[in-house]
């Protein structure tokens, strides 16, 4: 598996777990905490959930999972727009904090962007880095000029910008992608296999047949093919998360890149930032 350096020197790996959605139906619950379990023990061990999530659900199911392996994991969790406030950011980390039975996140991220002013954003989240609430901080869902606007409003601090990257949302490869590298700010791909849309087409059919691999992982190592990129795909069962694991040792040729380009080719103008 490949290593993702923060700013700061910290390694990261390039794999994690999401947890979107999970944690909200109870007869799942055995499985999934299976999986985050076995993602844990393949390495995958950087875990991202939200506030949002369930209201908090995935952030109670990853305590019952992996409390008792907390020190091994690189928990990242996210905070509500409304939230981003110096007034609110604190109690918002706090109740996160509780709910993932933890005294500190290693990073923590601003959800999308609202109404607060981003350098208020910045200051709170630099006083929960202070008080040892958070090890890190950055953000998601924030484009080109938003990103900018983060830096000049002191935003140096940021460690990465957490967006929707995959082979059919490739926009960002335009205009974002490259200013996060010219930064050095890594990125974190969210449904880096869409939601596992991308489970069939006939390019990925061809090239998962060639590497012995199923179109879902021939599509998350494509996301994985970048350096300096974390996917953090989703997965509600031990299979799941074995697949998803063996799917960032795959290493696509020249020429299968070069057919997954004719067959998801990037848009040829700017387009903003999607989101789901």
């Amino acid at each position: 598996m490949k290593h993702v350096t923060l700013p700061g020197g910290e390694v990261v790996p390039s794999i994690g777990q999401g947890t979107w959605k999970m944690g909200e139906r109870a007869e799942r619950r055995s499985d999934e905490i299976a999986a985050l379990r076995a993602g844990v023990e393949l390495g995958m061990t950087l875990i991202d959930t939200a506030e949002m999530y369930g209201d908090g659900a995935a952030e109670s199911l990853i305590r019952e999972a992996l409390g008792s392996v907390r020190d091994q994991l690189f928990l990242v969790s996210k905070a509500y727009p409304q939230n981003a406030s110096r007034s609110r950011l604190a109690g918002a980390c706090e109740a996160s904090l509780k709910r993932l039975g933890t005294d500190r996140l290693d990073l923590y991220l601003l959800h999308w962007r609202g109404s607060v002013p981003l350098a208020e954003t910045v200051e709170a989240l630099e006083e929960l880095k202070s008080a040892g609430k958070i090890r890190h901080w950055g953000v998601s869902n924030l484009d080109t000029d938003d990103m900018e606007e983060l830096v000049a409003a002191g935003g140096g601090g940021c460690v990465t910008d957490q967006i929707l990257y995959n082979l059919v949302r490739r926009g960002p490869e335009l205009d974002l992608l490259p200013w996060l590298t010219e930064h050095k700010i890594p990125v974190m791909a969210y449904s880096p296999v869409e939601q596992g849309r991308l489970s069939t087409h006939p390019a990925l059919d061809k090239i998962a047949a060639e590497v012995g691999a199923t179109p879902v992982q021939v599509a998350l190592s494509w996301t994985l093919r970048r350096d300096g990129l974390i996917a953090i795909p989703k997965a509600s069962s031990v299979a799941h998360v074995r697949e998803n694991r063996a799917a960032a040792d795959i290493v696509l040729s020249d020429a299968q890149l070069a057919t997954l380009d004719a067959a998801f080719p990037r848009p040829s103008n700017r387009r903003p930032l999607e989101m789901l």
